[in-house]
């Protein structure tokens, strides 16, 4: 009989959070559960953090009610991711997820200037694989913001780039407008 070759662990969304909530992981630590694997999220720059605030504050206003607006909250997507997105807008309020996450968006944004990569590869394959139906790229470093839609599989149909001088009426709110400018730090 042969040698087995090792295989690395697979984790689930259910050991992530029991790890977590145990404190197995440093609280300072940006940890996000993404296809069974564990990332170490790099720290963020304050160009980072002020885009997703701006980001957030531009979809507040065209979200109403109806729609929580969260930053860097879980969404719990199926049975072996956990992504924290810099900006999700969910349905219904905060109150409505005090005891579980949610598990879908109507839209999920990530603000990229080291994770670009990531974002384009991991992040909106996860997002495609779970049916979100509009996934956001805010690209700090091209000053652009990258959108997708129409999930299909493990990606989405119809990508579109627009410049800072351009706006975007997002699909779950689609009388609104959000200018890139004033999302870009």
């Amino acid at each position: 009989m042969g040698e087995a070759n090792p295989v690395p662990h697979r984790w689930t969304r259910s050991e992530y959070e029991r790890m977590a909530e145990t404190g197995v992981f440093d609280p300072a630590q940006r940890i996000e559960l993404i296809d069974g694997e564990l990332f170490d999220m790099p720290p963020q720059s304050t160009r980072h953090y002020t885009a997703i605030r701006l980001l957030e504050q531009a979809l507040r206003g065209v979200f109403g009610d109806g729609f929580d607006v969260r930053t860097q909250g879980p969404l719990a997507m199926g049975d072996a991711s956990e992504p924290e997105p810099d900006v999700a807008v969910v349905i219904g309020s905060a109150r409505d997820y005090r005891l579980a996450h949610p598990r879908t968006a109507v839209l999920v944004c990530e603000v990229a200037d080291t994770s670009l990569g990531f974002d384009r590869v991991r992040k909106k394959r996860t997002y495609a694989q779970s049916g979100i139906e509009e996934y956001w790229i805010l690209d700090l470093n091209a000053g652009c913001l990258e959108v997708y839609r129409s999930p299909q599989g493990d990606d989405y149909l119809a990508k579109q780039t627009l410049a800072a001088s351009d706006s975007i009426a997002p699909l779950g709110a689609p009388t609104g407008s959000v200018r890139v400018a004033d999302c870009l730090a």
